[in-house]
């Protein structure tokens, strides 16, 4: 795994009760500093019971998709705009790439949706908290068919999108951007994420990456009123309410 960045270098692993050995390795393959004390000001990662979490003062996040099993029947995924955008015109099911995948909750709804779903997190804490998410999924009997079609890869998607490394149907670009927030906890949880990983700088980059491993469709998550990513129009677009789905046709 890639090292974490320098400028993360206040980060480091908690060891604490019953999982101080899973700490220990975590900070080992991380490259991360182990301590004992918990501070207010600086990020950690935390091994409890519910898993591994990202923490800061009295805010929290971790990869958790047990809080989408209210969205994943099929009656209310047929109005996931997400589905809608991946399932229309062009590849209805098949092997998807989510080449930014983050937390993994937008790949888990195509997962159950019907894709078969590669998830790549070039951020290797980010990654280290999706890993963990769907290791907890799969012991859940209403999660673990769904993350079974899920498998999680390491690093930047954009080299192996150019060498087709996964000949995918879908190609799924959720590249990090500013969101506006009227919720304080939503806003401060995302300032967490953003500490560790800033919004998307190299669009050109991953959509034409996107473009070179030749999929049927490429389905990119953009804010509601932002411009299309890398300046490049849609074939169509899919809208919702905070965000929408542009939708391109490679020929």
């Amino acid at each position: 795994m890639s090292e974490v960045k320098n400028g993360q270098a206040c980060l480091f692993v908690l060891a604490e009760g019953d999982f101080r050995s899973e700490a220990e390795e975590l900070a080992t393959r991380l490259n991360l500093p182990l301590r004992d004390d918990l501070s207010e000001e600086e990020p950690c990662l935390r091994l409890r019971e519910d898993g591994l979490s990202l923490w800061m003062g009295n805010v929290s996040v971790r990869g958790d998709f047990s809080r989408l099993k209210g969205r994943i029947s099929e009656r209310n995924l047929s109005s996931e705009a997400i589905v809608r955008a991946a399932r229309g015109r062009g590849a209805a099911e098949g092997l998807c790439t989510d080449a930014a995948a983050g937390l993994g909750e937008d790949g888990f709804l195509l997962a159950a949706a019907g894709f078969s779903v590669i998830l790549y997190e070039r951020n290797p804490v980010i990654a280290s908290l999706l890993e963990d998410a769907l290791k907890r999924a799969a012991m859940d009997r209403a999660l673990s068919g769904t993350v079974g079609r899920m498998s999680l890869r390491f690093g930047d998607s954009v080299p192996h999108l150019i060498d087709r490394t996964d000949p995918s149907d879908l190609i799924y670009l959720d590249p990090m951007f500013p969101q506006r927030s009227k919720t304080g906890a939503v806003k401060k949880k995302l300032q967490l994420i953003q500490m560790l990983e800033e919004p998307e700088s190299e669009e050109e980059r991953l959509l034409s990456a996107a473009f070179a491993a030749s999929p049927k469709k490429i389905v990119v998550k953009r804010p509601a009123k932002g411009p299309h990513l890398a300046g490049r129009e849609p074939s169509y677009v899919i809208p919702g309410k905070s965000v929408r789905y542009d939708v391109y046709l490679p020929e």
